[in-house]
């Protein structure tokens, strides 16, 4: 064979196998990150920020009889410092929001989740602030000059304190006073397409009113039960609410799943994957789900936290979701890891996975990944460094991590190389 038509047949084999190696996505997918306002703002004042106050020293305590490794106490804040657990003035990204949307839109970004803080906007019983909602303007706006597409979350667990004294939502009443707050934002903002109502509905009852460790420290079947409900009519209500104001807008919720596989797996994932989707299920133009681990005993595990590596399960439980006949967007995904040795590996993995369900017919539209900044991580504090981009709390300078561009690659070019 002469020499030249080898090395066509070695080029045309090599870029056939290249091409094999590539998963594609479809035209439209949204990439991007999510974030939430009591987690990154700063300068918040709601039932979460009083919590803090009270129980700062406590949890500082209790984690100082853990053993922790170097690479988590070498950085500030740690877990035994009492400032670890107190948001403050978090990554100042009430401040600093334009800067930090720079940083997407050179990672590749696309799509950016992020919420509306409602004790900003109504910070007393059916009073409006105007200041705060020209603000959450000039965010929206600050992407859309960016081309990347807001998802407007409307309650990302924090409540404003006077709805706390009313008794949350164990009190039936929460259902108007959100739709109150839901139908206000939709009207001022009507340039955004994606709503989501209600994130993690299940994580917020069960932490705060099945175990009692998280505001409001309520530890209470009867409780539990009760903002359950109200949370399932609080969203119907804002779903009707909303779309009278335009057919057009899409509305969803942000819901955490995991893979059971253990004992009692198919009740726990009843109760915990479906059990609030199904009482919402004619309400809702897409699903947004939050998937970061399985049961399983895997061979690895994120650091301290020690939650689960396992890309099947998010595989698994998007098969499962097809029984809603709804659009599905990942609206959170992530590893914490301060070192950035797995969090490259860890998005690739999940994205190769979501290309698999995709693959099988799922309908699915968009990863935003968890989160775009470090960030105050509730009960944790700041230790977990779930961020693309680094956050040095003591400067507030951002540094974007490796894992950020390779992730960058996928959502520039909408493809992922293996």
């Amino acid at each position: 064979m002469e020499k030249t038509a080898f090395l066509g047949l070695f080029f045309r084999f090599k870029m056939a196998y290249n091409k094999s190696m590539e998963l594609k996505f479809p035209q439209g997918f949204f990439w991007g990150s999510a974030t939430s306002a009591h987690q990154v703002e700063g300068g918040n004042v709601n039932d979460w920020s009083e919590w803090e106050q009270k129980n700062a020293n406590r949890l500082s305590q209790i984690a100082s009889q853990k053993k922790w490794p170097d690479f988590i106490l070498n950085n500030y804040p740690n877990p035994i410092e009492l400032e670890n657990y107190i948001s403050g003035r978090a990554c100042d990204h009430y401040n600093r929001f334009e800067q930090d949307f720079d940083i997407a839109k050179q990672l590749g970004h696309n799509a950016h989740r992020f919420s509306i803080e409602w004790s900003r906007i109504e910070p007393e019983e059916g009073k409006f602030n105007e200041v705060e909602i020209e603000h959450y303007r000039k965010v929206i706006l600050a992407l859309k000059a960016r081309g990347i597409e807001p998802f407007v979350t409307l309650w990302h667990w924090t409540n404003p304190v006077w709805l706390r004294d009313k008794g949350g939502w164990a009190n039936k009443k929460s259902v108007d006073y959100f739709v109150r707050y839901a139908e206000k934002m939709a009207q001022v903002f009507s340039e955004v397409k994606f709503w989501i109502t209600l994130n993690e509905t299940n994580v917020y009852t069960r932490l705060g009113y099945w175990q009692g460790v998280w505001p409001p420290e309520r530890k209470s079947l009867i409780k539990y039960l009760q903002s359950n409900h109200h949370l399932s009519l609080a969203h119907i209500a804002a779903y009707r609410a909303i779309k009278k104001i335009s057919p057009a807008f899409n509305i969803g919720i942000a819901h955490n799943v995991i893979y059971f596989t253990k004992l009692f797996a198919g009740l726990k994932g009843y109760i915990h994957n479906h059990f609030f989707l199904n009482s919402i299920k004619q309400y809702q133009d897409f699903i947004g789900i939050n998937y970061y681990h399985s049961d399983r005993d895997t061979a690895e595990r994120s650091e301290f936290l020690k939650w689960s590596i396992d890309s099947k399960g998010i595989e698994t439980v998007l098969r499962e979701l097809v029984v809603y006949n709804k659009p599905i967007y990942i609206t959170e995904n992530g590893i914490a890891d301060v070192r950035d040795e797995k969090r490259a590996k860890f998005i690739k993995d999940h994205i190769a996975a979501v290309h698999r369900a995709i693959q099988e017919s799922i309908d699915i539209r968009g990863y935003l990944y968890w989160s775009l900044l470090d960030n105050f991580e509730w009960s944790s504090g700041f230790w977990p460094r779930f961020g693309l981009v680094e956050i040095d709390y003591k400067t507030l300078e951002r540094k974007i991590r490796p894992s950020a561009w390779e992730y960058a690659k996928i959502c520039k070019n909408n493809i992922l190389e293996l």
